[in-house]
């Protein structure tokens, strides 16, 4: 029976799919719990224009992303710290702490989008990386000073 995957689904593939399974399979397990639906002439014309909506939504969430990325690379941001001797910090700075200091900014980003490669635990400037949305990245300058 071919079905067209609603949500995606580990074992047979991503949301919009057109899969071929047993019948039973799609009758007791797949359609029941809505993880699929019958293909049919009409729902495969339903899928292609989902299709191109989906696309379209991708391009403005890219082009918002982009634009979010110029704005990150114009921002710098300061973070007090404590430090010890050497200048070496009492603990580190956070993906948390970077994403409420551009909070201030004025600028929402989800700390799990932060791409810290090494703790930062000394003064100094760093570049952070930041995944958007669409595969766009962009860089955060941050600069760690003493308290």
């Amino acid at each position: 029976m071919k079905l067209i995957l609603r949500q995606d689904f580990e074992q047979l593939g991503k949301v919009g799919d057109l899969v071929d399974v047993k019948d039973g399979y799609a009758r007791n397990y797949l359609i029941p719990r809505n993880i699929a639906y019958q293909a049919t002439p009409s729902s495969l014309r339903i899928l292609e224009e989902e299709k191109k909506q989906g696309v379209k939504r991708l391009e403005k969430e890219r082009v918002g992303a982009e634009k979010t990325a110029q704005d990150l690379a114009k921002l710098s941001i300061t973070i007090k710290m404590k430090v010890g001797e050497e200048d070496k910090l009492f603990g580190s700075v956070t993906s948390q702490m970077i994403a409420e200091a551009v909070l201030e900014k004025g600028l929402t980003l989800d700390k799990r989008h932060i791409e810290l490669d090494d703790s930062i635990k000394s003064l100094g400037i760093y570049d952070v990386k930041v995944k958007l949305q669409g595969g766009v990245v962009g860089v955060i300058k941050v600069w760690v000073v003493r308290e």
